[in-house]
């Protein structure tokens, strides 16, 4: 890294204000949408689980059907 890229790094004079404040709520907005997609994804986890246990959901692939007749 360039000895100006280690400077603006330790100091927040660089920083536009303006950007740095659009920056964090950039940053709150993808949080909460991680937040989000976890959740669907801890819910659909949890329901072919459970689906799986009551054999809702097939553990043998579909053969396919004889056309010899």
């Amino acid at each position: 890294m360039t000895e100006g890229g280690r400077e603006a790094i330790r100091s927040d004079d660089g920083w536009c204000p303006r950007l740095k404040c659009e920056l964090k709520k950039r940053i709150r907005e993808l949080e909460r949408v991680l937040g989000k997609k976890t959740l669907e994804n801890e819910i659909l986890t949890k329901a072919v689980k459970l689906a799986h246990e009551k054999k809702l959901i097939s553990r043998m692939p579909l053969l396919p059907q004889d056309d010899s007749l």
